[in-house]
């Protein structure tokens, strides 16, 4: 839904207006479907909101507002910003990044609001927070698997397959030596085993890479059913009872109100992931080996030309992709459940992966953008404790709504690097 103005004058230069009105158009949606069920399921009564959890150390009182004045004037205000981002679009303006982010702010605060409302508990913002930051782990993990794969020209559709493979190989591990850390190191090779088969197909023998990353989803999806029926179903004890990651909160940091808890009282995963996260973005854009990973999936042949070994670098890039999405299969089974079952990681390499072109294959971008559905995830679950009156079909369908809304409504014209998803070829 883009338009262009062209104001051709004779003796001029040519100047091109883009007008996208993606933003705007979703923006308007959104706050029509929220209008529809604030009319159509009306709920009055107070909503509360939990600052501080108990035995906090600096303890907070429980706020609350009254729903249907709160729920209505978040709601006109987000419809106000959605005309203004129409109204810019529409005189060729861009629309400044800070409307669609207090637009979110006010929409959640409405939602949040009817949502709570009348309930006979709090809505605690440490662990609305806090869970979506855990829940988002695997999926920065993922994220930034991705955007190394596409950004050294290699497709990574096969994160579904490194997290299942990191999740099964981690509880293994773990379960043997009852030492999560170990259990990190296995998840690890889970997801290089599974980005080895993805490099030598779509790199050696150049097969398409699209293909190859849904093939190996499925046949990881099918070999860990197997083995999980024949080795740690009858060895539960043994081999599918995993050492976890504790908590550690961080002196001082942990007790900073709302978001103390929320950032500084989470397992080494959690740490972990802001580490990397951290590496990846500064090796990207500053260090040799990020120039020529850019150079390798942008212009292959131009980086040839001047000494740069293409395919071997893309084969040691994906796999250091494979081993840092493998660290997100180690968060199900070592943080969030104390056993591997079949298919456990329900889709979430796909999500991965629509974070990874949400965010303009950027690893900050990325990890917002993973951040964002699992807040979405988090949400599904705490509207359920809330007991709304949405059917619980469509709450489990919310992150994925999320993730389509996000991908095709957010993203906007946006271009991966040239090279990602073609082989190769040296003449």
């Amino acid at each position: 839904m883009t338009t262009a103005a062209i104001a051709p004058e004779i003796g001029e230069p040519s100047i091109v207006k883009v007008r996208s009105l993606k933003v705007p158009v979703t923006l308007l949606v959104i706050v029509g479907l929220l209008g529809i069920l604030f009319l159509l399921a009306p709920r009055e009564g107070t909503t509360t909101y939990r600052l501080a959890e108990a035995g906090a150390a600096i303890a907070l009182g429980d706020v609350g507002v009254p729903a249907l004045p709160v729920v209505w004037s978040a709601w006109v205000l987000a419809a106000v910003l959605a005309v203004l981002a129409l109204v810019s679009a529409l005189q060729y303006r861009r629309v400044g990044l800070w409307l669609p982010i207090v637009y979110a702010a006010l929409a959640m605060v409405a939602f949040l609001t009817w949502a709570g409302a009348g309930a006979s508990g709090a809505i605690t913002l440490v662990g609305l927070l806090g869970g979506s930051i855990s829940l988002a782990v695997p999926l920065v993990f993922g994220a930034l698997g991705g955007v190394i794969g596409e950004r050294v020209g290699v497709v990574n559709v096969a994160i579904e397959g490194q997290f299942l493979l990191g999740a099964f190989t981690a509880t293994v591990l773990s379960s043997i030596t009852q030492n999560p850390f170990v259990g990190l190191v296995g998840a690890m090779l889970g997801g290089v085993v599974v980005a080895f088969a993805l490099a030598a197909f779509s790199i050696k023998y150049i097969v398409d890479q699209v293909i190859v990353g849904v093939v190996l989803n499925v046949f990881v999806s099918g070999l860990t059913g197997f083995l999980y029926g024949v080795m740690l179903a009858p060895n539960t004890r043994t081999l599918n009872n995993p050492a976890r990651f504790d908590l550690i909160k961080i002196p001082i940091l942990g007790d900073i109100p709302v978001i103390g808890p929320a950032l500084f009282n989470q397992t080494f995963l959690v740490y972990f992931m802001i580490v990397i996260v951290v590496v990846v973005s500064w090796g990207l854009y500053r260090t040799r080996w990020g120039l020529r990973l850019r150079a390798v999936g942008e212009h292959p042949q131009a980086a040839d030309t001047v000494g740069i070994k293409v395919n071997p670098t893309r084969f040691w890039n994906v796999l250091l992709a494979g081993a840092i999405a493998g660290m997100g299969g180690a968060y199900f089974t070592l943080v969030s459940v104390p056993q591997f079952t079949k298919d456990m990681t329900a889709g979430l390499g796909y999500i991965a992966l629509a974070a990874v072109i949400f965010g303009r294959w950027d690893p900050v971008r990325a990890t917002l953008a993973a951040l964002l559905f699992g807040f979405a995830t988090n949400l599904q679950n705490l509207l359920t404790v809330l007991k709304t009156p949405i059917p619980s079909e469509f709450m489990l369908m919310l992150p994925y709504v999320v993730t389509i809304l996000a991908v095709v409504g957010f993203a906007g014209q946006i271009r991966g690097p040239a090279a990602s998803g073609k082989p190769y070829i040296k003449e």
